[in-house]
């Protein structure tokens, strides 16, 4: 189980999260305001933060940026707010948040985020490296998974063959961590649209995002929209 930080400035939030991820068995700290966010982040370097974006003294993606440029945000992010817009949604995630919850916060929505926000990066990473590799060799003629074993550092990603030819897909790990998860982001949502024939609703519920922060979530990637439709047609 993981430690979780929960920043919000209203005490009602602070003990409902707390209660609903204590029962899950994570281990909850809380901070009222940015402060004591710091001071907590400092001391215990929480797995995960839920972190409001409206606090009196300084907001969340104020704090998230400053973390940012410090070098602290060494643990995943989810922003949370009663008052965002689609702007703000998307300014959190271009400075490193890995999600955005809309208060009220419902309980199978918070579990969702945490839940996908403490899978490392790292870890998804390696797991799609070798599972496209292992499509590869099992769909080659005459070829044999085990005649090639899998590094776990493996750098590319072969396309399945029933895709057609793409261009090769290769994964520099040895660059800042956020690059490296975006690379990988781009080409796995690219992957599930060329899968699905281009349709948002079966890519959406096939990775678990919601339409709206799906499309978002492809335009800050930098996904051509344009080509799956295209492939599908």
């Amino acid at each position: 189980m993981a430690t979780i930080l929960v920043v919000d400035d209203e005490l009602g939030i602070r003990a409902l999260l707390s209660e609903i991820l204590t029962d899950e068995g994570h281990t909850v700290e809380l901070a009222e305001n940015a402060a004591q966010a710091r001071h907590v982040r400092e001391m215990l370097r929480p797995d995960l933060v839920l972190l409001d974006i409206w606090m009196p003294d300084v907001d969340g993606v104020t704090l998230l940026k400053e973390w940012g440029a410090s070098g602290q945000l060494s643990m995943p992010v989810i922003m949370m707010s009663g008052h965002g817009t689609i702007d703000t949604a998307v300014e959190a995630t271009k400075y490193g948040a890995s999600a955005f919850l809309e208060k009220p916060i419902t309980l199978q929505k918070l579990l969702r985020a945490v839940e996908q926000a403490l899978v490392k990066p790292a870890q998804r990473l390696a797991a799609a490296l070798q599972g496209g590799l292992r499509t590869e060799l099992g769909a080659a003629p005459g070829g044999d998974p085990q005649a090639a074993p899998l590094h776990p550092m493996a750098h590319t990603m072969l396309p399945p063959a029933h895709e057609g030819p793409r261009s090769e897909q290769v994964f520099d790990l040895d660059r800042p961590l956020r690059e490296a998860r975006d690379a990988f982001e781009k080409s796995y949502f690219e992957f599930h649209l060329a899968q699905e024939g281009g349709s948002m609703t079966r890519v959406a519920e096939k990775t678990g995002l919601e339409r709206t922060h799906l499309y978002r979530k492809l335009k800050q990637l930098g996904v051509d929209l344009s080509r799956n439709k295209r492939g599908a047609s």
